[in-house]
């Protein structure tokens, strides 16, 4: 392992992170309508977190200042596992140094602080905030960085670190690798610094266009900002505790939904939309690469499909009397799932088990590879079960060969063999940390009637996992969207936090820091 090229990176990124938390400060001042009164241990936690993070990155980067070998494999993997975790730390601070609380009376923990942080890098958008709306307890400054780690962490603070520094040359390729999820990794650009500023000039492009369309339909430029970035970066942590319900429904609900299946698709298509059509080809050729994608189709096939069952699972169960306002609930809950958004309209713990449980599945699946959405990806699914098809025809055609394809191109076998392992990996890291959360948790948390109450911890906890796992945000029973990750234990939320860690980064980047083998030099 190369210590000194690790130390100076990890440095560099340690400052963009404290110096992306200065856009914050100007929220701490009043503006009309919105705060009255300058908000001071917000902005001098602010300063606070920002000192310290210039100076633990400028220590690490002069450790290594001198080192400018290439990144390789071990380097990389490692400059990403340790650069969200150094992200996650750094962006606790302001939580801490401010006074933030929790609860009213209830300061936030070490815990605490680091749940938050991580959940928003992660665009996980789980909660330990009780109170959004009260300024007292969490100051309007902190509320905005809270959300603005979440349109960090969805385009991804590595893509964001090779997009700025020009001398990465061939480590930039390794380290976004690393980072951009899906099983295929494609370059829009033949140099990978372009691909990090093309991907990033989308993601801004569509972050403007929407604060913009929020703008018009009446929200302030606080609430805009902070819901755009909760929308394109599928996140979800929003600045009320009615979630998106605090809007009432209407244009706004639809400009979110538009934006979450936006989010949720994968950005090289954006590229191949607006380069320049082929001489001869009309406009709508434009959109030829969306609907000739197969994972494309079959994510959009997804959200149709189920907010169809789920509309009318809600009207034959009488959870909603009119058709209309039930496939609305319907289709804002799927896409805000799917997505892995968490955005909220209604508390879904209050419908049919069916509906819950197709909401559970569609936790797992996830937006497609190379989104801002979490997630299995729907790409791995479609790989996994053609994987599937032919071996079990090989069952009675043991002779026959056949080439799993994708959109007519042939996989290679590895790409079959890395998707088989990696739900391999996510079924064993479900089942082992939904065992370790019900064995941390104390039972007394659910104290059901008439004996229930072990079924009812069992459920929540396999929910809590499944939601951070695919960083989601909110799941099912005490996980609900009018409820947080507040009553869990401190050693309970470190492992959740954790899960949210190995779900952005598709777990390998995340294991391989518990191997001592990787460590070693030779």
């Amino acid at each position: 392992m190369n210590w000194l090229l690790l130390a100076r990176l990890l440095g560099l990124l340690g400052m963009l992170v404290g110096g992306a938390m200065s856009l914050s400060l100007p929220w701490a001042f009043p503006f009309a309508g919105q705060v009255d009164h300058f908000e001071r241990n917000g902005f001098w936690g602010l300063v606070g977190a920002i000192v310290c993070s210039l100076a633990i990155g400028g220590t690490l980067y002069l450790i290594g200042r001198n080192n400018h070998e290439t990144v390789l494999r071990k380097e990389a993997l490692a400059i990403v596992g340790l650069g969200w975790i150094l992200s996650g730390v750094l962006g606790a601070l302001p939580f801490l140094l401010s006074g933030t609380e929790r609860a009213p009376g209830v300061p936030m923990t070490v815990p605490d602080a680091l749940f938050e942080s991580i959940s928003g890098f992660t665009t996980t958008g789980a909660s330990v905030l009780t109170e959004l709306e009260d300024p007292v307890l969490v100051p309007r400054c902190v509320m905005f960085w809270r959300c603005f780690t979440h349109w960090l962490g969805g385009m991804g603070i590595i893509v964001l670190f090779v997009a700025v520094l020009s001398h990465l040359g061939a480590g930039g390729k390794a380290l976004l690798r690393r980072e951009v999820p899906g099983p295929i990794a494609e370059s829009v650009r033949p140099r990978v610094q372009e691909t990090a500023i093309v991907m990033w000039a989308i993601y801004v492009g569509l972050s403007a266009l929407e604060t913009v369309l929020l703008l018009a339909q009446g929200l302030s430029l606080y609430d805009s900002l902070c819901h755009t970035f909760g929308t394109m970066a599928t996140g979800g942590f929003s600045t009320y505790n009615a979630s998106v319900g605090q809007f009432g429904g209407g244009s706004v609900e639809a400009t979110l939904v538009i934006f979450m299946i936006i989010a949720g698709t994968n950005f090289s298509l954006y590229y191949a939309i607006l380069r320049r059509p082929e001489p001869g080809r009309g406009p709508l050729h434009r959109l030829a690469p969306l609907y000739r994608d197969p994972e494309y189709r079959a994510y959009i096939g997804i959200i149709v499909a189920s907010s169809i069952l789920l509309t009318i699972s809600l009207v034959r169960t009488g959870i909603y009397s009119h058709v209309a306002v039930a496939a609305r609930h319907a289709i804002f809950m799927t896409v805000s799932i799917m997505t892995t958004t968490g955005f909220g309209t209604e508390d879904f713990n209050k419908w049919s088990e069916f509906s819950k449980g197709l909401l559970l599945l569609l936790m797992f699946v996830g937006g497609s590879a190379g989104s801002t959405g979490g997630g299995i990806k729907v790409v791995r699914f479609l790989i996994f079960f053609k994987a599937m098809r032919v071996e079990i025809e090989r069952a009675f055609r043991p002779n026959v060969v056949r080439t799993i394809r994708l959109g007519g191109v042939p996989l290679d076998n590895t790409i079959r063999h890395d998707v088989i392992v990696y739900f391999s990996l996510v079924l064993f890291v479900f089942i082992s940390s939904w065992m370790l959360l019900a064995a941390i948790e104390p039972d007394t948390q659910w104290n059901g009637e008439n004996g229930t109450g072990s079924a009812a911890k069992l459920l929540d906890c396999a929910s809590a996992v499944a939601a951070t796992l695919n960083n989601i945000g909110p799941g099912l029973g005490v996980l609900g969207p009018a409820e947080n990750y507040s009553d869990f234990s401190a050693a309970g939320k470190l492992l959740l936090t954790l899960l949210m860690l190995l779900g952005r980064l598709e777990l390998f980047a995340i294991l391989v820091l518990f191997m001592p083998s990787f460590w070693r030099t030779q």
